[in-house]
């Protein structure tokens, strides 16, 4: 079905549409990134358990886990744009109802200020399921040659948004920021550390929106039939399908081991390394902007030379390397000589940096290849369909993973990383199979 009019005269290049996208998903994820830093704390001001903390990213992983296939279907028969703007719209009243849970708290009670925290994050977990449409518009757009580069700028996006977007939140929860708000704003308006960055992250989502209504246009491509598939049933068709089977889940695999991975890395770096919230932070940054150099250059220079299977497979082996590296990491600084430069640089923190350049390549080279591949699979008029169903695989991997990792944080701290270390086996078993004697995706 061709692009209609006004959107090609706007676009005249999938170039321009391309890059339209990845700022879209670039703001969407800054306003993401922006309520990280007070999650935690804004929970904890509710007065209840931390429990509640690792149920409220669940709630988050399991509404994207039911709706990213849903998403996906839905793009592949009515369009992407619509798809995208729906669930833009969506975040908009996610983040500016999590901003007034401390309102409902205040007026209503605990109950129903903890059930608002809850609603809200389901909604934004349900419109976060745009992910999978977004990886289908860049896949509309880019020929299937320059697939896994293009992926790889849209994964680049996501890093992107995570370095500026925990920075922007930490500012909007300032008191100076507070007091600022308190003073420029409406007295209707709540203006506190918490539901300042929350309405931030719905400012930027609007923007987002307001974006793609205006400069996005919808691709040309081949439109499946409008299907009823249900969720189940999607899965079911996509694991009986050879070429995807083992992709889904590959997925699956991935999301459950470095999801729990990453929850778990902040109190392992404050109980190994003695690390503050400050410490951390700047080391998340560096692996955020590693990831970003990755996805956005590296990764895309490296699939001109080499398939997609193969670089799968090598980012799957580096980065079971650097899981299982990473709790002994303080034991392996110990054995090297003493470095040179500042007493702060220590062979502790230097075995630390080169394990976190590992993981964040290893993890980029694994994320953008098996998109690729996943497109490469998946039929002209199923790209939604197929992205939805695999990320609604790594969502389900995102709701288990974190609460299962800190379990097993809580019997001994090199666990999570061991055990994430030992998923990845079977991903590399897998993905070796997708690959024949050319480095090509096998035929099934």
């Amino acid at each position: 079905m061709a692009t209609p009019e006004s959107a090609t005269a706007r676009f005249a290049t999938p170039r321009r549409a391309l890059a339209t996208v990845i700022f879209v998903v670039f703001l969407d994820l800054v306003g993401f990134g922006v309520v990280i830093p007070i999650l935690p704390f804004y929970v904890r001001s509710f007065g209840v358990s931390d429990v509640f903390i690792g149920l409220l990213a669940a709630s988050y992983s399991l509404m994207q886990f039911v709706s990213a296939p849903l998403l996906g279907r839905v793009s592949d028969s009515r369009g992407r744009r619509p798809v995208l703007m729906l669930s833009l719209a969506g975040s908009v009243v996610a983040w500016t109802v999590f901003g007034l849970a401390g309102e409902v708290l205040a007026l209503s009670g605990l109950v129903a200020g903890v059930a608002t925290l809850f609603a809200s994050r389901m909604l934004a977990g349900a419109m976060g399921g745009n992910i999978a449409t977004a990886q289908a518009y860049v896949a509309d757009v880019t020929p299937v040659d320059r697939r896994a580069a293009s992926l790889g700028l849209l994964g680049a996006s996501f890093s992107l948004g995570f370095i500026f977007g925990p920075a922007l939140g930490g500012v909007l929860a300032s008191d100076a920021a507070v007091a600022a708000a308190r003073d420029f704003l409406p007295t209707a308006v709540p203006a506190t550390r918490f539901s300042l960055p929350s309405f931030g992250a719905a400012a930027l989502s609007l923007l987002a929106l307001v974006s793609a209504a205006l400069f996005l246009p919808e691709p040309e491509r081949t439109r499946g039939p409008e299907r009823r598939v249900t969720l189940v049933g999607g899965f079911v068709e996509a694991l009986a399908d050879l070429r995807l089977r083992g992709l889904v889940v590959a997925f699956f695999l991935l999301s459950l081991a470095f999801s729990g991975v990453q929850v778990m890395f902040i109190p392992f770096a404050a109980d190994v390394y003695g690390y503050d919230a400050t410490q951390t932070a700047f080391f998340l940054t560096y692996i955020g902007a590693l990831g970003a150099v990755n996805q956005g250059v590296l990764v895309g220079r490296l699939s001109a030379r080499y398939a997609e299977a193969r670089l799968a497979v090598v980012g799957a082996v580096v980065l079971l390397v650097a899981l299982a590296l990473l709790p002994f990491s303080p034991d392996v600084g110990r054995l090297l000589p003493t470095l040179g430069g500042p007493p702060w640089f220590t062979r502790e923190l230097f075995v630390l940096l080169v394990d976190g350049a590992l993981l964040s390549f290893g993890n980029s080279l694994l994320n953008v290849s098996l998109s690729t591949l996943v497109s490469t699979s998946a039929g002209a008029d199923r790209q939604g369909n197929a992205f939805g169903v695999t990320q609604g695989a790594g969502s389900l991997g995102r709701t288990i993973g974190p609460p299962a990792m800190a379990v097993l944080y809580v019997l001994g701290v090199p666990w999570p990383f061991v055990v994430g270390a030992a998923l990845l086996v079977p991903i590399v078993v897998l993905l070796a199979r997708h690959v024949d004697e050319t480095g090509s995706v096998a035929s099934p």
